[in-house]
């Protein structure tokens, strides 16, 4: 191979350290052609994820499996080739990989496990046409190329990778396949930049790992920017470093001042209403250690009151006993009598009449 088409990449074996300083526009890797495998073999990069049997990861993400055959999806509006059968199939990802998450990772997993023996290669583009195209990143490229290097997936990585594929590019890498989920990619020049490769049966579909992206990620930190800034002023950083002004370094203070006296506030309420629980808890103890004790000595009571002043009780309630019922025959007489006059009354009334 020329040394035009060795540009931008570098082969790496296990004796090999490092390729070059962060920051370097031409830093890249690529790790050694795979061996042939047999189905028990472990690959470059390892096809058996860390997270694949524990049930912690599996709550949340299925595990990707390994196709131990050489078929290819059949149920795709586009036509898939069959892959070589006598050597390592290579496949191409591409992409910028700023703030390279676990989304990306998954990608380069399915593609590495796409097949038995897998040569995997990953294009990034630099960053003039990054910026240009979409906009600033957060890493440089040389800060992209570095952290691809260490994904256990990856066996060689392409710096200054073509914004689009092209025949030139497929040929010169003698790529198979290119990989990445099969939405249309659109861009000023095309609806879709892997229409030409879907139409040469070179393109092999990936899954997108839905609720994570390099956008959705800056978007959590620009949504609590100011508690990032505050936890950097509070390890020490500088308003200088962190490009803010004096103004904007008091607002901030003083939301830390606030935000320190509401936290104060909710833990002498949650300590208030503790000390208060546990004073009621002791009180209803007392209650039922009262009303206990009180009802043991009930007995005790009424036979030591019983035994000191019955005699003068029996003699008040008898005499006033008897009062009662040596007035009965009187008060009986009495409406007797009158009931007679009454009686008496009302007759005389009707001879007048």
């Amino acid at each position: 191979m020329s040394n035009k088409k060795n540009r931008g990449r570098t082969r790496r074996d296990s004796s090999d350290q490092a390729c070059s300083t962060p920051g370097s526009p031409r830093l890249t890797t690529s790790r050694s052609p795979s061996p042939s495998l047999s189905f028990g073999g472990m690959d470059p990069g390892s096809p058996m994820g860390l997270g694949d049997n524990d049930p912690n990861v599996l709550k949340f993400f299925k595990p990707i499996d390994t196709n131990e055959t050489l078929e290819v999806p059949t149920d795709k509006p586009y036509k898939i080739n069959p892959p070589p059968r006598d050597r390592p199939v290579r496949l191409y990802c591409d992409g910028i990989y700023d703030l390279v998450h676990y989304g990306h990772m998954r990608a380069l997993e399915q593609a590495k496990k796409s097949f038995p023996n897998v040569y995997l290669m990953v294009g990034m583009n630099n960053d003039s046409e990054t910026h240009r195209r979409k906009g600033k990143t957060v890493l440089t490229e040389g800060e992209r190329y570095e952290s691809m290097r260490h994904c256990r997936w990856v066996d060689e990585i392409i710096a200054d990778a073509p914004w689009f594929v092209t025949q030139e590019f497929l040929d010169e890498h003698q790529i198979d396949y290119v990989c990445h989920d099969d939405l249309p990619y659109a861009s000023a020049e095309s609806d879709d930049v892997y229409a030409f490769v879907k139409a040469q049966g070179r393109f092999l579909p990936t899954q997108r790992t839905d609720g994570v992206s390099t956008s959705e990620v800056i978007t959590r930190i620009v949504r609590d920017y100011d508690k990032y800034l505050r936890r950097n002023l509070e390890r020490g950083m500088s308003p200088k470093d962190l490009n803010i002004s004096f103004l904007k370094e008091q607002e901030l203070n003083l939301q830390k001042h606030m935000s320190d006296i509401r936290e104060q506030i909710k833990k002498n309420i949650r300590g208030t209403r503790e000390d208060l629980a546990g004073e009621l808890e002791d009180l209803k103890a007392e209650l039922r250690h009262t009303k206990l004790f009180w009802e043991d000595r009930r007995q005790d009571f009424v036979r030591g009151f019983s035994s000191m002043f019955g005699s003068q009780v029996e003699k008040i309630f008898g005499k006033k006993r008897r009062e009662d019922e040596s007035a009965l025959p009187e008060n009986g007489l009495a409406t007797k009598r009158i009931r007679k006059d009454s009686l008496e009354s009302k007759s005389s009334s009707s001879e007048l009449s």
